[in-house]
Order: C-alpha cells, then sequence, then structure tokens
C-alpha cells in the first residue's frame, strides 16, 4: 500500500521547528501588546465573496489562487487567503468600532493560496498580522512602519530594506488609471491574456503581474507618484518626515502597489535578498475604503502582515541564535514497581510546580533508563529503588557536571526547585563575570 504523504505545498512543522515558531511568535505577540493590539482569532474559512469584494476580483489570489468550494448546503466558502478581509468582517459583525478608536487586533493565522510551492512560498502558510482602524493621519502610517522595523530590530536583522509608496486615493488614482490605460493599450498585444482583462477593470492591477513580460513592459509605464491629488501628495510627505525624524532609512519605490486591491495612499515592503526570489519579508499600508466596502461606515484602516515561514528562513539565513531547545528538567529512574509508583507521584508535584518532569513508560533496565535520559538531555537524573524508599532520601544528580544533592521524600518539589533555581542562579553569576572581565 502506498504511502500517504502530505499535499503538496504543505508542510509538516516538526518539534524542533516548532520550538522556533513559537519562540518567534511570542515575541511577536508581545511586541504587538507593546504598542496597544490585542490577538483576534478569525475562522479559517469565510463565505466566498468577502474575499472577492475585499481582496478584489481582478487580484491574482481571487482569480487564481483561491481555495474555493461548496459546503454541503450549497454556499460557497473559501479558505482565507489572507487575514486582513477576515479581521475587518469581525470587528464590523461585532460592532468593535462602537468602541474606543483607534482600535487595534493582531493574529496568527493560517493562510492558503493555489501558488507554485517554492521556498518561501507555500500553499499553506502563516501569518503574522495587525489591523489599526479609526486612525487617518500619517503619524499612523509612521507608527505602523516603525512598528514593523521594530521587528526586525528584535531579532537584530540589519541587512533588510524598507520601500515605501503612495498610491493615491480614489479621485487621483481615476487620472492614474487613465494614464496607465492610454500606456498599455498601446501595448495590448505584448501583455498576458489576464492582464488584458484587466486593462478594463483596474489596469494598475498589471503593475503586480507576476509575467516576466509584462513587468518589464510596466517599466516604461506612468508613475502614480505625478498623480497624487494634493492631500495624498500632502500625507505622503508627512509619512516620510515622521519616519526621517527616528532615523528610518528607506527608499521610495513607486512600482509598489502590493498584490491586493483594498490598498489607499501609503504602501510598504521590508525587502531581503536572503531568501531568494521570494525576498518581501513584510508588507503592509493603509485601507481607508475597505470597511465601508464591507458593509461599514466609512472608517480609516490600515495595517500589514508578515510570513513567519519567510521570517524563519530569513533567521536562519543570517544565523540566528534560538534558545536552545527545551529538555526534561528531570528524569526519574526506577528499579522495580514500588519505585515506578514512586517516580510517577514525585513527577506529577513537579510537573504541578512548572516542571518538565520524565520517567519511564516502557518498562526499561536501568542501564537503558540512563541512556534515554542522556539522549533527551536530561539537566538532572534520580535513581529511586527499595533501598531509597526504605530510607526515604534520594540523590539528585546534576548531568552537566556530575554534583550530587541529596532530599527526603516528602521536601523533595521544594529542595529540587530551590536546588534548580541556584544552578540558573550560579549559572548567571558566572556569565557576568565573564562579561565584566572581557569588558
Amino acid at each position: 500500500m502506498a504511502k500517504i504523504t502530505a499535499p503538496r505545498g504543505t508542510q509538516d512543522i516538526l518539534p524542533a521547528q516548532s520550538e522556533k515558531i513559537r519562540n518567534i511568535e511570542a515575541l511577536l505577540l508581545t511586541l504587538a501588546e507593546s504598542y496597544g493590539y490585542r490577538e483576534l482569532r478569525t475562522p479559517v474559512f469565510e463565505n466566498t465573496d468577502l474575499f472577492e469584494r475585499g481582496v478584489g476580483d481582478t487580484t491574482d489570489v481571487v482569480q487564481k489562487e483561491m481555495y474555493t468550494f461548496e459546503d454541503k448546503g450549497g454556499r460557497s466558502i473559501t479558505l482565507r487567503p489572507e487575514g486582513t478581509a477576515g479581521a475587518v468582517r469581525s470587528v464590523l459583525e461585532h460592532g468593535l468600532l462602537n468602541e474606543a478608536l483607534p482600535l487595534r487586533v493582531s493574529y496568527l493565522t493560517s493562510c492558503y493560496r493555489y501558488e507554485k510551492p517554492q521556498a518561501g512560498r507555500l500553499r499553506e502558510f502563516h501569518q503574522f498580522g495587525v489591523e489599526c482602524f479609526g486612525a487617518a493621519a500619517p503619524i499612523a502610517d509612521a507608527q505602523l512602519i516603525l512598528f514593523a522595523k521594530h521587528i526586525f530590530d528584535i531579532f537584530e536583522v540589519d541587512n533588510i530594506s524598507l520601500e515605501i509608496n503612495s498610491i493615491g486615493c480614489k479621485e487621483c488614482r481615476a487620472k492614474y488609471y487613465e494614464a496607465l490605460k492610454e500606456y498599455f493599450e498601446s501595448k495590448k498585444d505584448a501583455i498576458c491574456g489576464t492582464c488584458v482583462q484587466r486593462l478594463e477593470k483596474n489596469p494598475m492591477r498589471i503593475l503586480d503581474c507576476k509575467n516576466k513580460e509584462c513587468r518589464d513592459i510596466a517599466k516604461e509605464s506612468p508613475v502614480i507618484l505625478d498623480y497624487l491629488c494634493e492631500d495624498c501628495k500632502e500625507h505622503f510627505e508627512k509619512v516620510k518626515e515622521y519616519l526621517d525624524l527616528n532615523g528610518v532609512n528607506f527608499k521610495v519605490n513607486p512600482r509598489i502597489v502590493r498584490g491586493l486591491d483594498y490598498y489607499t495612499k501609503t504602501v510598504f515592503e521590508f525587502v531581503s535578498d536572503n531568501i531568494g526570489a521570494q525576498g518581501t519579508v513584510l508588507g503592509g499600508g493603509r485601507y481607508d475604503g475597505l470597511v465601508e466596502e464591507l458593509g461599514g461606515k466609512p472608517a480609516p484602516a490600515l495595517g500589514f502582515a508578515m510570513g513567519i515561514e519567510r521570517l524563519v528562513l530569513l533567521l536562519e539565513a543570517l544565523d540566528y541564535k534560538f534558545p536552545e531547545a527545551k529538555t526534561a528538567d528531570i528524569y526519574f529512574c526506577n528499579i522495580g514497581d514500588n519505585a515506578l509508583k514512586a517516580a510517577l507521584s514525585l513527577s506529577e508535584e513537579l510537573i504541578a510546580d512548572g516542571f518538565e518532569a520524565a520517567i519511564d513508560l516502557v518498562g526499561r533496565g536501568l542501564k537503558a533508563q540512563m541512556k534515554y535520559a542522556n539522549k533527551i538531555g536530561a539537566k538532572y537524573t534520580v535513581v529511586i529503588g527499595d533501598d531509597d524508599i526504605e530510607n526515604g532520601v534520594l540523590k539528585i544528580k546534576n548531568m552537566e557536571t556530575g554534583e550530587v544533592s541529596e532530599s527526603d521524600f516528602i521536601n523533595f518539589a521544594e529542595n529540587f526547585e530551590n536546588l534548580y533555581l541556584e544552578q540558573i542562579t550560579q549559572k548567571e553569576f558566572e556569565y557576568l563575570n565573564i562579561e565584566t572581565e572581557e569588558e
């Protein structure tokens, strides 16, 4: 019988990798809280029209990449291809915009797009994202970008570049669309069939086409910055001014339009050349019309999202020092049934105190148990035999130093905790001494 494997474009996240990702996610959520963002969780699937209306029916995401199916009730359902549309739907459905504004939410979520799998691009992937509702001023754009930059500062990523652009509002974009139509009409025979369709509905989408010929032709097309109205121009200048004041290096890239139709005014990307062709690690911007588009009262909004898999790829490429993998704090070896019962009771007591305590579950001999304790990297071991139970005293061995300490049964948990903390304090003290001597 053929072996069943994971579907193409998906991956299993094994324990070693999952520990890295959990560490990353914890740091991201903690930083989000520092900026006033609270976590939001939405369903993995939504009604299809949410994404057709929100993401835009001329985007590659809607036209080519969504996982859409009919459920047993005959409804068209789509696995979420991105996080923003679902977040806006949730905020509107639960009346959160009636609360104090600005409203800030964050999320860690899985997304699904039918794309050609490659490094940094999977059909099931994970995003960290934030959305801010009710803030129209350019200071909000600047702080959002500073938040994003702060992420890379935390992970000590310095070879990443920030690119920003303004794609204007409905008014100034209407003039820009006309200029684009005029330009691409003369190139109609050279662009792909999809872009020919986009020419009438949304010519700006041509700038985001993945087809090489279309991208080459687009290089000479009109630039949105030449068509900005006074309000959009002033907004963009203010954003740049705030970034300059905070010492943020950036490049204005007039070709950034982002891959989703809901963006307005400021758009930005953090790009790295350390992860191959999929260089954008984080992207976002303002989407002032989306709340109204999805049935709410007009409300300014902005946000960003970053691919967790791409961030991991980047950090691994830069040899980022992830925290050491967690190992068992203590392993109880036992000799006989009574000793096994004692090991079970003591391990439960330590687990209740927050330690990782392990015991023999498969009936190994003492030698095999010690081997296993080494294999799982247990920090301490205790051997329990009939004599130890009779005497009521246990010997705790530090597997790194070989030192042995004693404890009675009754106060074992308390004594072990004190011993554990003492060793940590000692290590920290030694580390500080080394640092001081080096200085």
